[in-house]
């Protein structure tokens, strides 16, 4: 009977163990190598569309490569079906250019057709595309649209040009006189076919999405993350992508979708992600003074809902298999862009504490460490300080990509 028992409790095991597989185990052939976390265009604020018929021409820098690409579209805050005639992808000549590599051209089909209308809230997967791609590379994909979409699913602050041109041929082999706009479009995802490769996701707000760097030169910190797993051989298995938004909270919805709202869309449904780096929590402490009168009541349930907030993130994380590992909150003593007295710096010493000590994460990254000034704790230090005493500099960005350790992301053996 015992000998009976220990074999049903050993099939057990098995059952359980095969039902929750890892995320390496779960990984197909196709990784993420490139991604941006989408919102609703402000419908006053639409993207500056042409009337009729135009081509849309996005810039993205791969950070992995392999033999074949496909494009992930998104029509998920939409308010009717997106139609899009043709589409094309080719290799980028330079940065901030909307001219092509000649002979790099390839045009991509939908289920063999050339032209596809995603439902409202839906994301559609093109094809596989045969254009051999490395880490790096930059893309430039095409989509021939008949008409501005009903409401455009977008990514506001791209930091990286697109070009809108009436008219134009998706596969030609530049756009002069385009529109400009710093937006991507209707465009959430390219993934590459490369088994070996596994995706460390960032998941945060404008800090991860890079305010206070330039246009067309890629210094956000998951950018210089990405070049430095390039440059090391224990590394170069491995994308980033990256999932932040401006203003972006946690727990409470603002300009986009909370933390917590967007994280299965965003971070969880892309392919071969097995790492992510949650880097969120700031605006739910800052804007709590945009709310009413600030009270100790208020300002207990803003830390203990990050917290809770973080639990839900790692839980759902770890139920596809996914490490996460948790940062701490940078200084933002001083800034006149939300509260940044004594209680809100108690408040985030008080995330941090948590972040460092709980055990929850698999792994912690002090990015707050790194960037705050040795003499006022509370604020960044001067050479990281973008200027607004809130966002880094790219100095700032530089030196949090240099804090993460490649011996925590590098594949285990």
């Amino acid at each position: 009977m015992k000998q009976a028992l220990r074999i049903l409790t050993l099939a057990g095991a098995l059952v359980l163990a095969t039902a929750n597989p890892s995320a390496a185990e779960r990984r197909g052939p196709w990784v993420s190598a490139w991604s941006t976390a989408v919102v609703a265009a402000e419908p006053d604020k639409p993207p500056p569309f042409p009337q009729g018929p135009f081509v849309l021409r996005q810039v993205v820098r791969l950070t992995a490569g392999g033999p074949r690409v496909r494009l992930r579209l998104s029509n998920a805050f939409g308010t009717a079906p997106l139609r899009i005639d043709a589409a094309h992808v080719a290799l980028s000549t330079t940065r901030a250019s909307a001219a092509i590599v000649a002979g790099s051209d390839r045009k991509v089909t939908f289920d063999g057709r050339d032209g596809v209308t995603i439902p409202a809230g839906a994301v559609y997967l093109s094809d596989p595309i045969a254009l051999p791609a490395k880490a790096l590379d930059r893309l430039a994909i095409s989509l021939q649209l008949p008409a501005p979409p009903s409401l455009s699913t977008q990514h506001r602050a791209s930091r990286t040009t697109s070009y809108l041109a009436a008219g134009a041929a998706p596969d030609a082999a530049d756009l002069p006189g385009a529109t400009r706009t710093v937006q991507w479009l209707q465009l959430a995802g390219i993934e590459v076919e490369n088994a070996r490769v596994s995706a460390i996701a960032t998941f945060g707000d404008s800090i991860t999405d890079g305010a206070g760097t330039a246009v067309d030169v890629d210094e956000r910190w998951p950018d210089v993350l990405a070049e430095r797993l390039q440059a090391d051989a224990r590394t170069r298995n491995l994308s980033v992508i990256n999932a932040g938004i401006g203003g972006n909270r946690l727990l409470t919805d603002g300009n986009s979708p909370s933390g917590l709202a967007r994280l299965d869309r965003d971070v969880l449904t892309h392919p071969g992600v097995t790492t992510l780096i949650v880097l969120i929590g700031v605006n739910d402490i800052g804007n709590l003074s945009r709310e009413g009168p600030v009270t100790p009541e208020k300002r207990q349930a803003v830390v203990q809902g990050l917290i809770t907030g973080y639990r839900q993130v790692i839980e759902r994380a770890h139920g596809l298999g996914v490490r996460v590992i948790g940062t701490t909150i940078l200084p933002f003593g001083g800034t006149k862009v939300y509260r940044s007295d004594a209680d809100a710096d108690a408040d985030r010493q008080a995330v941090n504490q948590w972040i460092r000590t709980s055990g929850a994460f698999d792994a912690v990254i002090d990015f707050d460490a790194v960037t705050r000034d040795p003499v006022r704790p509370e604020r960044l230090k001067a050479e990281y300080d973008s200027g607004d005493l809130l966002h880094p500099s790219p100095a700032g960005y530089r030196a949090m990509a240099a804090a993460v350790p490649l011996s925590l992301l590098a594949p285990r053996k």
